[in-house]
């Protein structure tokens, strides 16, 4: 079996056709945090809050990353580094529940902030391109065509405490509701209440994410051949559903659960495995 190739040094017998020079997005700098955000504040929309006010309890039903805003900026006094804000937007389902053991679903949004300080190294040039969209870039946006992309890969975080509480705290909520991206306010059946009300649930979140710094380069790098696809391409026109049926693999993972899981890393990362 033919050796893989992976990226890195390569010996004269490895094939290489010629070099090619591409344009690419350089990886600068990059960090992998595993956050543990405690006691972050739930804010119920209108049609949840009732239920909160006569709930004895609630437990968490399910959490989804809804969308992430970055932005960076350079540091002062220290040259080629850069800050990246990044802010998590969650909506989270849950239950409240009374004496009874009525259950009623809740919904409500989570806002967590975390800063990180990267190397993304320094560009004078400004970018031009012949997109459309770059026609009708404002003098502050041209300004910053020079400036590191930051890219934040992250996961549906994990549920790991979902606590009501009754609270004397007024302090306003940490964003401006008037402020909130489009897409937070399509995510709800009825507005967010951002009030200052006793009773308020706290959720703390397991949160798994990758952050880089990438620049535009041009690299030259060793090209082995072009990328001809092996596969031929199934068309789902005219064939026989149950034809069709019978190609697909059987479901073998789905009936019988693994043995064990790797839900644990050591203290260098390395997975550890459980056993069921």
């Amino acid at each position: 079996m033919a050796e893989k190739i992976v990226p890195g040094p390569v010996n004269s017998s490895a094939g290489i056709r010629e070099a090619v020079c591409i344009h690419t997005r350089k990886i600068y700098d990059s960090c992998r945090d595993k956050d543990c955000i405690e006691d972050l504040r739930f804010y119920p929309d209108c049609d949840s809050r009732v239920y909160i006010n006569s709930a004895v309890g609630v437990r968490a039903k399910s959490v989804e990353l809804l969308n992430v805003r970055v932005n960076v900026e350079p540091v002062a006094f220290n040259r080629g580094y850069y800050t990246i804000d990044v802010r998590y937007f969650y909506r989270i389902k849950g239950e409240a529940y009374t004496l009874g053991n009525n259950c009623n679903e809740i919904r409500g949004l989570v806002i967590f902030d975390k800063r990180v300080l990267l190397f993304g190294s320094e560009g004078s040039a400004k970018i031009f391109t012949s997109r459309p969209e770059d026609a009708c870039l404002t003098l502050s946006q041209l300004e910053k065509t020079n400036m590191p992309v930051a890219v934040v890969e992250a996961v549906d975080p994990i549920v790991l405490d979902f606590k009501l509480v009754e609270t004397c705290d007024c302090n306003p909520c940490d964003f401006d509701a008037e402020e909130l991206p489009s897409f937070v306010c399509e995510a709800f059946p009825s507005s967010l209440d951002t009030s200052n009300d006793t009773r308020r649930i706290y959720v703390t979140l397991g949160q798994f994410s990758i952050i880089r710094l990438e620049r535009d380069s041009q690299l030259l790098i060793p090209a082995y051949d072009y990328c001809m696809p092996e596969k031929e391409c199934v068309g789902s026109g005219d064939d026989d559903p149950c034809d069709l049926f019978r190609r697909i693999k059987f479901p073998v993972d789905e009936f019988f659960p693994p043995n064990s899981v790797s839900c644990y890393e050591d203290r260098c990362g390395n997975p550890i495995q459980v056993e069921n």
